[in-house]
């Protein structure tokens, strides 16, 4: 519905939460692996979805990496490796980690904080 200064909310909050989904390496998984990605109107979907990295629109993400992932989903050979189920995998961990440890890096010797090396994590 468009409001009288032509703002549309429903379109607004669709495009929201699709954006929302990106941060979601098993969905952009998916979605690759139904050819979405060899579509150009998708491609350009994509390409015009950038304007949610403005401060203006950014201020309603919730979950920041979704627009590091609209960034890279810009380039095809990113769209390509995540076809493969092994490439998600590494991303979602490397992703995990970046989550639990914020400064792991993933071809660094990170150190792992010695309360959760047990295998008794309780956060």
């Amino acid at each position: 519905m468009t409001d009288t200064h032509g703002f549309d909310k429903e379109r607004f909050e669709v495009e929201l939460e699709f954006v929302q989904c990106l941060a979601n390496p098993w969905y952009i998984n998916i979605i690759a692996q139904q050819g979405y990605f060899d579509k150009p109107e998708f491609v350009n979907y994509l390409k015009y979805l950038k304007y949610w990295q403005r401060p203006e629109y950014a201020r309603f993400i919730v979950y920041p990496h979704a627009l590091a992932f609209l960034d890279l989903l810009q380039q095809k050979s990113f769209r390509e490796e995540m076809k493969r189920v092994d490439e998600a995998t590494r991303i979602h961990e490397l992703q995990y980690h970046h989550w639990r440890w914020p400064n792991y890096q993933e071809d660094s010797t990170a150190v792992v904080p010695a309360h959760s090396t047990n295998g008794s994590d309780s956060q």
